[in-house]
């Protein structure tokens, strides 16, 4: 359907150091996923929140289960459209491992401390993990991804015309990504995923979490729709599984709109090459202005009910002085870090090696090393 606009690994644009492929049984897409799901950042995601944290549910997301079913979405969309599998199931995969403790409260907290030395964002750490903090090689640092997966890590949320972060800015110097021009096509697939997961399977969480009620949901007229349907098909079904039909069946629906759209997209604006999709303006992977006004309705929603919830307050306050407390006391004791941190401060200012250090933490472990400090 779509594969002239597809990204081709026979094609690739290469690795920054250069490696003789001798495997016949992986392309390039397939060996930078294996690199991914073997790192030690991709493991942590295990113990990183979602959203909800220090959760006491086995159930709860976190950002490797997320990660997981962004990469799910993501493989369906390409299949059905006949892109390339593999490369965004690179990006998917690996689009949260800058991602600190405690989600974007420890982004939030981690940016503060670093307001005056070139701050933090969960993306540009993303490309810092993959191309520098990930440590295996005996020639280079980093995972030395290919360039396309690079760049669809980098703009997977839009090309970046100015004001690149820290991370991204220094590297684009010495690996040109073209900031400037829109990722192939896969990447804006993986962007698009994660939008899917989030707005229904937060949803789910926040129901386990009894943030919200089942109820609630019939004051979205999008999922109103879908339980109404539902309802007059299983006349008697218990509220656990009407849930689970209600999200399949929503993803379903936001899944054909993605492809439907999206073909309409490419062919009304008559794109034919790979130049045509890296030129055009906006994203060419899109939902319908309809199910993008359902999403901002669902979004809503999350952010008032769930995101904002008071329970959750009081966590997120104590988080996000858990994570500036411990980067206050890297800075008075920066000899107290592991040796393998504290001996790059001829290479690193040593706000950054602190950041890094305290961002490549779990929930659990940054917790349990700050009850040990302070409590």
């Amino acid at each position: 359907m779509l594969k002239h606009l597809s990204a081709n690994s026979n094609e690739s644009l290469g690795r920054f150091y250069p490696e003789k492929d001798h495997e016949h049984y992986r392309t390039c897409f397939q060996r930078d996923r294996d690199r991914i799901i073997h790192s030690n950042a991709f493991r942590k995601l295990k113990h990183k929140t979602q959203v909800f944290i220090e959760s006491e549910s086995d159930y709860y997301r976190t950002r490797l289960t997320h990660s997981l079913e962004v990469s799910q979405i993501s493989r369906s969309l390409c299949r059905a459209l006949d892109l390339n599998e593999d490369l965004s199931e690179v990006v998917s995969l690996a689009h949260d491992l800058g991602h600190p403790p405690f989600g974007h409260n420890g982004e939030k907290s981690l940016n503060n401390c670093m307001v005056n030395f070139g701050g933090f964002n969960h993306n540009d750490q993303t490309l810092r993990v993959v191309t520098l903090l990930e440590k295996r090689h005996p020639r280079f640092d980093g995972l030395n991804l290919t360039w396309e997966s690079l760049e669809g890590l980098v703009k997977h949320n839009g090309k970046i015309i100015k004001d690149a972060p820290f991370h991204i800015k220094n590297y684009d110097k010495k690996h040109n990504l073209l900031l400037n021009k829109n990722p192939y096509l896969e990447s804006q697939i993986a962007s698009i995923s994660d939008d899917v997961a989030y707005n229904n399977h937060d949803i789910e969480d926040a129901l386990r979490a009894k943030l919200i009620t089942f109820s609630s949901l019939r004051d979205i007229k999008y999922f109103m729709e879908i339980i109404t349907y539902l309802e007059d098909l299983y006349k008697k079904i218990e509220e656990s599984r009407l849930t689970y039909q209600i999200l399949r069946l929503s993803i379903s629906k936001m899944v054909n709109d993605i492809i439907k759209q999206s073909i309409s997209n490419i062919n009304k604006q008559k794109i034919k090459s790979l130049i045509d999709v890296q030129e055009n303006s906006n994203f060419l992977i899109t939902m319908s202005e309809k199910m993008k006004n359902d999403c901002n309705m669902i979004n809503e929603f999350l952010h008032t009910n769930v995101y904002n919830h008071k329970k959750l307050q009081q966590k997120r306050l104590h988080v996000e002085k858990v994570t500036e407390k411990l980067f206050k006391y890297f800075l008075k004791n920066f000899k107290k870090l592991p040796k393998d941190w504290f001996i790059q401060e001829k290479n690193e200012d040593k706000h950054r090696i602190i950041c890094d250090y305290i961002s490549s933490m779990t929930d659990r472990y940054a917790l349990k090393l700050y009850q040990s400090l302070y409590e």
